[in-house]
């Protein structure tokens, strides 16, 4: 499923939101320009969980990969998939949120994404890279915010794409199952599998979000 559009409108400008979009988009297009030097650029950057817990360099240079590794990515359809949904579902959460509070909570997803994925899988040598981490933390915050939201679907059904409306969180329900699935089937597996996609950086992610809504959402009258 690929979601298009959602039915709400945003009742302030989500210059954060948009903010995080550019900077995910122009550190892309910087890596590109890298040509040869960008493998050691995203092992020098992204967060690898073996080195992670190898306590032999500053202490700054051991824990910015938890930050730097969720503004870089792998290839178009990476960059591209997650600011679709950065774009359609962050807006919504920074209205409810607050900006400052928006971008708090977003890093902190990221965070806390980050730290599930290394605890799960402690001995990859695999650069972890990209902002679904966080993203995923803004799906969960979506989740409980606006349930009942119609989200624009693109559905393949056979060999046709149908265009549907479902609910929010119908929508998110079957996105953190698919994400449970795949995480689950990648555990022990630490080549091909948990080296593509970090599922429980997702999994992780998206119950932070949802624990850090308690906090940072503002108080309605």
């Amino acid at each position: 499923m690929i979601p298009i559009k959602d039915t709400i409108p945003s009742r302030s400008y989500p210059f954060i939101n948009i903010s995080l979009m550019m900077a995910n988009i122009l550190i892309f297009f910087y890596q590109l320009s890298l040509g040869d030097q960008l493998e050691q650029f995203l092992f020098t950057y992204g967060l690898i969980p073996a080195r992670f817990f190898l306590w032999d360099q500053p202490l700054s240079d051991h824990l910015s990969p938890l930050f730097t590794a969720m503004f870089l990515h792998g290839g178009w359809f990476h960059v591209l998939g997650n600011m679709l949904y950065l774009w359609i579902f962050g807006d919504n959460v920074e209205d409810r949120l607050g900006h400052l509070r928006y971008l708090i909570f977003y890093l902190l997803c990221g965070l806390g994404a980050a730290l599930v994925q290394t605890f799960i899988n402690p001995y990859s040598p695999f650069p972890m890279i990209g902002a679904s981490g966080a993203i995923a933390g803004v799906l969960g915050a979506y989740f409980l915010l606006f349930p009942y939201a119609r989200i624009v679907t693109l559905v393949p059904i056979f060999f046709f794409l149908q265009v549907i409306e479902l609910p929010a969180f119908i929508f998110l329900f079957f996105w953190i199952l698919m994400q449970f699935l795949s995480g689950t089937a990648a555990i022990g597996h630490t080549n091909q599998i948990t080296g593509g996609v970090a599922w429980w950086a997702h999994i992780g992610g998206f119950f932070s979000g949802i624990l850090l809504l308690l906090v940072f959402k503002k108080k309605t009258r």
